[in-house]
């Protein structure tokens, strides 16, 4: 059986930003450095503290991510990866919700409402990650 997951690209703060999703979600994090790798001979010694692969498990959400480690090519993070996250309702999304917009871009934070297809709503978190809620409507 094949699964997909998100995976996300950092420009550096990989760890970071994964242990802040960690303290939203909970659950287990695993987090390699290019200097726990053979790939690190390879490498100069200031890439050595970047993540090679972080891996965040918390139920049935999973996700990946690593830091920019390409010689040539630039990152542009954020506007062509998106999160989505579905719930039974307000108060499963909420908490979640509310710990994701600290430090979020307020000018692209539609708050957790009802919507006439469901609970919505979506930001852009402080990494520059969107993410998308959407859960089942009180009234259905």
């Amino acid at each position: 059986m094949l699964d997909l997951s998100p995976f996300l690209l950092f420009d550096g703060n990989c760890a970071e930003a994964m242990r802040f999703y960690q303290s939203c979600f909970g659950g287990d994090l695993t987090l390699i450095r290019l200097a726990e790798t053979p790939m690190k001979a390879q490498a100069p010694p200031e890439q050595h503290q970047k993540i090679t692969y972080a891996s965040l498990q918390s139920g049935s959400i999973q996700f990946s991510a690593t830091d920019w480690l390409h010689p040539t090519r630039q990152p542009l993070q954020g506007n062509t990866t998106g999160m989505y996250v579905t719930g039974d309702g307000y108060d499963e999304l909420s908490p979640i919700f509310d710990q994701l917009r600290k430090g979020a871009d307020a000018q692209l934070l539609t708050e957790l409402r009802e919507m006439p297809f469901g609970i919505y709503g979506r930001l852009t978190d402080r990494y520059g990650v969107e993410w998308f809620f959407r859960g089942t409507s009180a009234s259905s």
